[in-house]
């Protein structure tokens, strides 16, 4: 049975694990950096079977008018089966009604978001990291 946690203290290497597992483009060698990714997200839901972290969703908000969904990964084993869907819902319960939740998608998962309730926008504009 896959559990979920709004726990914070999360290990870097676990979450650096469920992103390598999961195919996503993260630094998960980097472990200095995921901690400050888990230290300063908002809200953080991960989930869990038999002991094992095998998802994780990650947010920055103001818990009023805006959420950025910075991260959202499966292992890919337990793809396909609705632990996203979870992930990003228990985010939106958190946030609530009155906050927009919005991302930027890998190409691969352009399909994926709207399947589970996302709008596409074309009035979007970033700023690329350099590393």
């Amino acid at each position: 049975m896959i559990q979920y946690s709004f726990d914070h203290n999360l290990q870097a290497s676990d979450v650096a694990e469920v992103f390598r597992l999961s195919g996503m483009k993260r630094p998960f060698a980097d472990l200095e950096r995921i901690q400050r990714m888990i230290d300063n997200a908002h809200v953080i839901v991960s989930a869990w079977e038999k002991g094992k972290m095998i998802g994780i969703a990650r947010a920055i908000t103001d818990f009023s008018y805006c959420c950025y969904l910075s991260d959202l990964a499966v292992i890919q084993q337990h793809q396909q089966v609705g632990v996203g869907k979870q992930l990003v819902q228990h985010v939106h319960d958190r946030i609530g009604d009155e906050c927009c939740l919005l991302l930027l998608a890998a190409p691969g998962a352009m399909d994926y978001y709207p399947k589970i309730g996302f709008e596409k926008a074309e009035n979007a504009y970033l700023i690329k990291r350099k590393q």
